[in-house]
């Protein structure tokens, strides 16, 4: 199976992915990291996969997801990950990659949908939070989802350490889902899964 990873500033779910898949953990090749920024160039670099980076315009994101789907074409890409790659998909690259979209979301879905989940976790005094690793669809945050994990916090927690105490889940249920996915063991109907032992 060939995957592509998606990712923007934040690269600690990429790290784990190239780790694992370095180590032999996740049994796939990977050929390309796109990135919208550079930041992870040269940790992709580190591993010896071509990094390419395109910029998304707020305006008009088209240019971008052309020029990401005809990468994906050409790679015969079987399986997109979106390794925190903080960008909206058009529902048009959704159909037109036309092979499954993983997204890990920063949150326990269906809590904390769109962005800064943690902040909206904090300011609403939460005891849990959570990560989610969904296949993506045309609506936001709402596809099926494959797995998730929690972790607990306390009035003590500031923001920071939430922060820091999910992107320890976010890696965690992204590896767990990329992993099923690529052993087979998931099946989706509807918009819920079911995952084989």
């Amino acid at each position: 199976v060939k995957i592509a990873i998606f990712v923007s500033n934040e690269d600690h779910c990429l790290a784990d992915l190239l780790f694992r898949y370095k180590n032999g953990e996740i049994n796939c090749k990977i050929p390309l990291v796109i990135g919208n920024h550079r930041n992870a160039q040269r940790l992709v670099e580190f591993y010896g996969i071509p990094f390419y980076e395109i910029p998304v315009d707020k305006h008009d994101k088209s240019i971008g997801e052309e020029r990401a789907l005809k990468m994906l074409v050409e790679n015969k890409i079987d399986l997109v990950i979106l390794a925190r790659y903080m960008q909206i998909l058009s529902a048009d690259f959704i159909k037109n990659v036309d092979k499954p979209i993983i997204n890990i979301h920063h949150s326990f879905l269906p809590a904390f949908v769109g962005a800064k989940p943690y902040h909206q976790a904090y300011a609403r005094g939460v005891k849990i939070i959570g990560a989610t690793s969904h296949y993506v669809s045309p609506d936001l945050d709402s596809g099926p989802i494959i797995e998730q994990d929690t972790v607990r916090v306390t009035h003590n927690d500031t923001i920071a350490d939430l922060v820091r105490k999910g992107k320890d889940i976010e890696r965690v249920v992204l590896s767990r889902a990329v992993r099923w996915h690529l052993e087979r063991r998931i099946l989706v109907y509807g918009n819920k899964t079911v995952v084989f032992d």
